[in-house]
């Protein structure tokens, strides 16, 4: 039987080797893609509020339309 130990040494030992083989971003490029990301969740963030505001409305107003 194969020793678990040996097992789990040998494959932090492949994710280390792995992680210096990985091409890191710059501190410019992440703090970009930082805004990037921040931009494109507030316009999402928005554009959800704007449409639920108008089916809210809408709504409200096509259910209250008999009762008047």
């Amino acid at each position: 039987m194969k020793n678990p130990f040996l097992a789990i040494r040998g494959y932090i030992g492949e994710v280390g080797d792995e992680l210096k083989r990985c091409n890191w971003p710059t501190g410019l490029e992440l703090r970009d893609s930082t805004i990037v990301v921040v931009v494109a969740v507030a316009l999402l963030s928005l554009a959800v509020a704007i449409v639920d505001f108008a089916g809210t409305w809408s709504i409200r107003h096509l259910t209250t339309l008999g009762l008047k």
